[in-house]
């Protein structure tokens, strides 16, 4: 396949695992010929300007979601963060929220609640529950990566009672 430029002037550049498939810098996506679903997202009240969440590699399986405000996490305490946006998941399918490997282990930083499921019919702002299990206060600021966010497909089941297993 062939790569497609950034436009002039843009920042976008492709991750560092990109030469395993095709990057396309306008939007910052993959052609790489595995099965995508759509996800439409809206941004909320103090999401403007934010970049969306996105997937840093070809082969990620979590996109980096970005913390909308800022907000001090003292020892010990856990807060709710606003990511900005609101998503409608697919009839069928899950947003899961995970912690950041690096901040689990540079900083104590974790996802209480983990994964957190985001619904296919919950239509609120996305919103992350942090939690500091570390020694010192933990300052977030707007723009931060502060989770993660998988897509996953689920399946509802039917129970059947029965005498025996």
């Amino acid at each position: 396949c062939e790569a497609k430029p950034a436009p002039p002037n843009s920042r976008r550049r492709p991750p560092k695992s990109a030469a395993a498939s095709c990057w396309d810098a306008r939007d910052n996506s993959f052609d790489d010929m595995s099965t995508h679903i759509t996800v439409q997202l809206k941004r909320e009240a103090g999401g403007e300007g934010l970049e969306l969440p996105s997937y840093q590699t070809a082969g990620a399986a979590g996109m980096d979601v970005r913390a909308a405000e800022d907000k001090t996490l003292q020892p010990g305490e856990t807060t709710l963060v606003a990511t900005g946006f609101s998503i409608a998941v697919p009839h069928g399918y899950e947003a899961q929220l995970r912690p950041r490997s690096g901040l689990a282990l540079k900083h104590n930083i974790t996802l209480l609640n983990t994964p957190g499921t985001i619904d296919a019919d919950y239509r609120g702002e996305v919103k992350v529950i942090v939690s500091n299990f570390g020694r010192d206060a933990f300052e977030i600021r707007r723009g931060d990566r502060i989770a993660q966010m998988v897509i996953a497909k689920v399946e509802q089941a039917h129970l059947e009672v029965v005498a025996e297993l």
